[in-house]
Order: structure tokens, then C-alpha cells, then sequence
């Protein structure tokens, strides 16, 4: 293990993530060059690769599975749903030798999966890449996991990308398939890799259609719940502020308990009425949370801030927890543009979608830091052009890249917002501590999101199908049963969200991604002391840009064994 002793405290370089895939296009000699192989729970060696993973849910009915034999290797890694009775990754391999890439047509769930038959071998993501899996060529074997920073270690020397940190900085996100670590890659959305290419599977294609949309998605929402419902242990639920999870809580029927971060009236009244435990996580100083090991689970790609259950994770009492990320970007348009006008001095919104959208502002709107306080100008980015361009120019390739997907530009658009999941880090999190279960990435759901017009993925038909499957979803009133979560710090609650929680008909506002007041817990906790001493040009920066540069800071320093990068340095890119 690897430490660095600085102002800004220690700094360790490891352990790995508790569930991994971990894996080189070469032998077991290789592969233990590189990793300890006693760190998996089980290897398998093909005749071109060999891969390890680790997974509490190994062996147990819809989750990492393995099959071996004379005539090749497979792995199902995460979470796959079983629909025949044969065995999936055995199954997987045989519709592999018959059909060929089309075979992953099949598959339904949150997954990397990895096959080897006769001189094909590849490594693939699910439809909507909801598990990263990073690549490089540097150690002189291609090496691929889903530990960025594991990945990164195996680099000779690292070098890093200052547009990509630049990008990060700003938008809270990288666009490309790029990361901070020059030599570092991740496969391409709805894509593979194989010994000596990367490429891009032709799943998620939009195909508009007419049906009953409202109909389909209610059925729909049903099954892929249902589909879940068998997983193991005490059940938890993450109840978020809007009507995504309440689905969840109305149509799963095994749950123990659900819980919100802050604390919420409706949420409460919502868990008794079916019957389901209720326990509030306090928002404290422990809800930004900056050690390494949690910052890890940005990956190098992502700010933190959406994590936000991190302050409180020994406080869920659930083997396996449910949640609806991203319920909001596949069946309820939530980055499609609205139409909006201003009229005397005020934003008036109209129903139906912006005619004429103006693609690097709407991304500005919805990845960079809301309001005045934003620092994604075009005169910033000018400045300089270690950053890159301006937003113009950051944008844009990678939103001309949609367009072989689709033909509408608000297909476009939601399939630019679905490649960079921001949520990203706050799952990698949660699976790495519960056995998780990713319900949006049910093929169902994907399909419907793929085959509904832009203009019918809205809050209407979403509430429209929650009512047809529990008319009294969107409204509470019953008893509850309360599990109090007590943290020593009374009051802190109260002061920062006295109930203010957005759990109405609403959502969450993207620019505040979490019931966590940022601002006043990182003055609270005194984080410019902490993290940036002498430097006071940063510390009238706002608290998520800090949080940011923090993130990349702490990374960069984890996954290399070293600090790459000063505050001031960081400055320097914007």
C-alpha cells in the first residue's frame, strides 16, 4: 500500500472495490503481474484472456454467474435476469456460437458480460453501459476492469489528460469516452472490446412507434419490478424525493424499509400506508464525506456530490437495496428541453419541447453549476487553451456523435444525457456495499424508452402509468411505522432541511442533485480550512466546484500513488 503524507491529510492507494471485474486480454501469468489473483472469487482462463471477479452476489440466482467449457468461457457480471431455465452465461455462450454478436440481443439486466468462443473473444457493456469498464494497452497487455483506478495502476507511467479535468471542473462529467488518466479508456456506450479493437453494439437505437404508451409502461414498470423481487436478505428501499421510487415502494412486495436522506413527512406516511419501515439518514458533516475511499467511486469521470447516501451507509440495515435512478432520464423526459419563453422579465413554460433548442446552453443548464454562480463561460474556457475550447466546442462532438442513433433531436439529446449518467458514481457506491438492483436497466423499459416519441416521455404519461398501477401512489394518508436513525449532532437536521424536502408530485431539481445543502455543510464543516489552506482565490468559488476539484485531486492521488495536481494548478485550467 502506497502513502502520502500532505497538508491535505493521508492519502492511501488501495484496497480495490469490493466488486470488481478485473481482467487481461493474455494468460494467468499475466494477469498475476498485474493483480493478486486470491483477490477474486473466482478466475477463469480462456485461450486469449483471463478474468477474475469479485461480487458478494456470486452463485446467487440473477446475479454474476460463470460457465466453462471445451468450447469456450463466459461470465455474466452484476445483475442478469434469468427467462429460461437454462443457466444464463451457458446459454449466453451456445447463442454466441449460433448467432454471434446478436446474442446479447437477448440479455436483460445491469451487466458487463464477457465471452470467449474459438478466435472470438470481447467484453461487453449492457445497452446502456450502466457499468463502466475501463481499458488501457500501457503495461503491454490490454487490461480492462471496473476499478478506474485499479486499471490505472497497472499504467508504467501515468499521464493525465488536462482537458478532461477541465471538463470534469465544469460540467461535473466527461463527455468522451476519455478519462483523466491519458492512457486510460472506457468502452464505448452500448459497446465491446476485444484483444486489439473497441466498437459499438446496435441495441440502442431509437425506433418510434405507436402504441398505448401509458398502457405498456405500467405493465411494463410491473414486470421489471417483479423481475426483482426474489433477491436476498432484508430489503431496503432508496426513497427519493419524487415519483420514481414510489413505484417501487407501491409494486414490490417484499420490502423491509425504506429510507430518505433528510427527513420527510410524505415519505413516512408513504412507507406505513404499505406497510414498510421508515427510517430518516441525518444530513451532517458526514454527508460530505471526502475520504479517499469514498471519492474512489467517481472514477475519475464524475464529481461526488451525487453520492448521497455516503454519510450514512452503516446506518442502512438491508442486505439488498432498490432505487429509481434514472427512471427520470428514460420514461419522463427529464433532460429533454422544455418550451420556455420569456415574457416581461419571467420564464414561462408551455407544454411540448423547445422547437429550437440550443444544445451547448441546455447542457450548460442541466451538467454545469446552476445558476449565477456558473462558471462554464465561454470566456473562461477562452482563456486558455489547455482547457480545450470553449463549451461550444466540448459539446458538440460529442452530441453530433448521437446522431447515428436516431433522427430527432430530442432523441439525441436524451440519448447524450443517458451516456453520461451522472448518477454513475452514487450506484458504484451502493452496489459495492449492498446487493443492488438496477430496475431501469430492464430491457422492457429500455425498449419502451427507445420505441416512445419524445414528446409522449413526459411527467404526464409517467404519473398516468403509476396511477393505473396504484391509484393512490401520488398522494398519502395512513399510519406509519418509524425506525429512528439518531446522530449525535441534534439539531443539525433541523437547521440545514427542516423538512423541506421536495417529496410533493415533483422531482429533484438537477442542479441540486440531493436533499444536501452543500453550501452550508461545507461552511459548517469548514472544507476550505481543510482542503485548500492558502489558497484564498478558490475559496470564493462555489461549494460544488470545490467539491469537484477536490474529487479530481483525491483521485488522481489514489489511483497513482502520488499528487499530480495543486489547487493552484487546477485554477490554471479555467
Amino acid at each position: 500500500m502506497i502513502q502520502s503524507n500532505n497538508q491535505r491529510g493521508e492519502v492511501r492507494v488501495g484496497p480495490t472495490m469490493n466488486r470488481q471485474l478485473f481482467g487481461v486480454f493474455g494468460d494467468r501469468a499475466e494477469f498475476s503481474r498485474l493483480s493478486a489473483i486470491e483477490q477474486f472469487d473466482h478466475v477463469i482462463e480462456g485461450d486469449s484472456a483471463t478474468v477474475g471477479i469479485r461480487d458478494v452476489g456470486y452463485g446467487l440466482p440473477g446475479r454474476t454467474t460463470v460457465y466453462e467449457s471445451d468450447d469456450g468461457i463466459c461470465l455474466i457480471w452484476g445483475e442478469i435476469i434469468q427467462e429460461t431455465p437454462q443457466p444464463p452465461a451457458k446459454r449466453l455462450l451456445e447463442r454466441y456460437a449460433e448467432t454471434g454478436k446478436s446474442a446479447f440481443d437477448e440479455l436483460n439486466g445491469s451487466y458487463l458480460a464477457f465471452v470467449e468462443h474459438k478466435n472470438d473473444a470481447l467484453l461487453i457493456t449492457d445497452p446502456i453501459r450502466s457499468w463502466e469498464a475501463f481499458y488501457t494497452d500501457a503495461p503491454g497487455v490490454r487490461t480492462f476492469g471496473t476499478d478506474a483506478a485499479k486499471v490505472a495502476r497497472t499504467i508504467p507511467d501515468p499521464q493525465l489528460d488536462d482537458r478532461t479535468v477541465a471538463e470534469i471542473i465544469h460540467f461535473g462529467t466527461s463527455f468522451s469516452d476519455s478519462t483523466v488518466v491519458t492512457d486510460l479508456k472506457r468502452i464505448p456506450f452500448d459497446g465491446y472490446l476485444t484483444p486489439d479493437s473497441v466498437g459499438e453494439l446496435r441495441r440502442f437505437v431509437y425506433r418510434p412507434k405507436e402504441f398505448d404508451y401509458v398502457g405498456e409502461l405500467a405493465t411494463r414498470l410491473q414486470r421489471a419490478i417483479e423481475r426483482r423481487v426474489p433477491l436476498p436478505g432484508q430489503k431496503g428501499l432508496l426513497l427519493g424525493p419524487g415519483c420514481d421510487s414510489r413505484i417501487v415502494l407501491s409494486q414490490h412486495p417484499e420490502l423491509d424499509a425504506a429510507y430518505t436522506v433528510g427527513s420527510s413527512s410524505t415519505a413516512c406516511t408513504l412507507a406505513g400506508r404499505h406497510g414498510v419501515e421508515y427510517a430518516a439518514l441525518p444530513i451532517s458533516e458526514r454527508s460530505l464525506d471526502i475520504r479517499p475511499e469514498v471519492i474512489q467511486y467517481t472514477q475519475g469521470i464524475r464529481e461526488s456530490v451525487h453520492i448521497h447516501h455516503r454519510g450514512n451507509t452503516d446506518a442502512i440495515d438491508a442486505d439488498t437495496i432498490y432505487h429509481g435512478t434514472l427512471f427520470d432520464t428514460l420514461l419522463r423526459g427529464q433532460f429533454l428541453p422544455a418550451h420556455e419563453v420569456e415574457l416581461f422579465g419571467r420564464t414561462v413554460t408551455f407544454d411540448g419541447l423547445d422547437p429550437n433548442p440550443d444544445i451547448t446552453q441546455h447542457v450548460k443548464s442541466r451538467f454545469g453549476c446552476a445558476g449565477a454562480e456558473s462558471i462554464v463561460t465561454d470566456d473562461r474556457f477562452s482563456e486558455t487553451d489547455i482547457a480545450g475550447r470553449r463549451p461550444k466546442d466540448l459539446v458538440e462532438p460529442s452530441f453530433e456523435s448521437c446522431w447515428d442513433r436516431t433522427d430527432s433531436v430530442y432523441n439525441a439529446i436524451d440519448l447524450f444525457s443517458i451516456k453520461q449518467t451522472p448518477t454513475l458514481a452514487f450506484r458504484t457506491h451502493l452496489a459495492d456495499h449492498f446487493l443492488e438492483s438496477f430496475i431501469a436497466a430492464d430491457r422492457d423499459l429500455i425498449e419502451w424508452h427507445l420505441t416512445t416519441p419524445p414528446e409522449y416521455r413526459t411527467e404526464r404519461t409517467f404519473r398516468a402509468a403509476l396511477e393505473r398501477l396504484d391509484a393512490t401512489v401520488l398522494g398519502p394518508t395512513s399510519p406509519v411505522r418509524i425506525r429512528s436513525q439518531h446522530h449525535p449532532i441534534e439539531g443539525f437536521l433541523e437547521r440545514i432541511v427542516p423538512d423541506r424536502a421536495p417529496f410533493g408530485n415533483g422531482s429533484s431539481s438537477t442542479s441540486n442533485p440531493s436533499a444536501v445543502d452543500l453550501d452550508t455543510i461545507y461552511e459548517t464543516d469548514s472544507l476550505d480550512q481543510k482542503l485548500f489552506p492558502g489558497y484564498d482565490e478558490i475559496h470564493s468559488l462555489p461549494a460544488r466546484v470545490k467539491l469537484r476539484m477536490n474529487d479530481l485531486i483525491t483521485w488522481i492521488e489514489y489511483a497513482t500513488g502520488e499528487p499530480r495536481y495543486t489547487p493552484d494548478q487546477l485554477m490554471s485550467l479555467f
